[in-house]
């Protein structure tokens, strides 16, 4: 089984540093943590509202990655402005999500079955320039169906929802586990590359680690939360450890 890839979302890095202005804690600082503690890449979102991640720390980003030979995952809701945003800085990747300024975080994933017709021009502007196009979105057959219709190379699956059964201890986390499962085989079986992102911890991250299709998690909240207490490199590389450890058991 293939090494699973980790890439670090920032943006609450950018929450906290926006929280009473000035310019710490700095995003590009964490960047540079990340990828030395053994991230794979670094994951932004630049929202509508700018609420967290700002236009200079994409161009700040884009330079640092750029300079390191990682990948930087744009992630953008897909509007006119985010499209010309990520055709000028031509990030190695961009994961279209649903955005709501109403909002806290990305709460579902993107309906590129209803959107189709929309989103599939996007993509396909973003693939000419050579950026590597993921969709973030339920794990529903119809909306994998969908992302490899709309010319998507990627689908990001949303895993929120079994992450937050898990720690909840509701009875339909294992169903939850098994529509992931099921979503992951059957984006493998269409040919798309396979993440899984959003909600994820130490509790979590075993099981969605052990699903074999899964080439890449992004995690950002969680870490940046535990950083608190143990440092942004300590949350890495146990978090780096844990996806490795359940690799391996599935191998074995």
């Amino acid at each position: 089984m293939s090494r699973l890839r980790l890439g670090v979302n920032i943006d609450h890095v950018a929450t906290v540093r926006n929280a009473r202005g000035g310019t710490t804690p700095d995003p590009m600082r964490a960047a540079e943590i990340a990828l030395a503690a053994g991230a794979d890449g670094v994951t932004a979102h630049l929202r509508e509202d700018r609420r967290h991640i700002s236009d200079a720390d994409m161009d700040a980003l884009a330079a640092i990655t750029r300079r390191r030979g990682l990948p930087l995952n744009f992630e953008m809701a897909v509007t006119a402005e985010m499209e010309a945003i990520a055709l000028s800085h031509r990030p190695h990747a961009c994961c279209l999500v649903a955005e709501r300024r109403e909002e806290l975080t990305t709460e579902g994933g993107l309906d590129v079955a209803k959107g189709l017709a929309a989103v599939a021009p996007v993509i396909g502007r973003l693939v000419q320039a050579g950026i590597r196009v993921s969709c973030f979105i339920d794990p529903d057959p119809a909306q994998v169906a969908a992302s490899k219709a709309a010319g998507a190379q990627v689908v990001e699956l949303h895993v929120g929802p079994y992450c937050d059964a898990v720690r909840e201890r509701a009875p339909d986390a294992g169903a939850r586990l098994a529509a992931l499962q099921a979503a992951a085989a059957e984006a493998a079986r269409l040919g798309l590359e396979v993440h899984a992102g959003h909600g994820i911890d130490y509790e979590t991250v075993k099981a969605i680690a052990a699903i074999p299709e899964l080439a890449e998690l992004n995690i950002g909240h969680f870490l940046v939360g535990e950083a608190i207490f143990v440092g942004l490199a300590a949350a890495i590389q146990r978090m780096r450890a844990l996806m490795d450890a359940a690799r391996a058991e599935q191998a074995a």
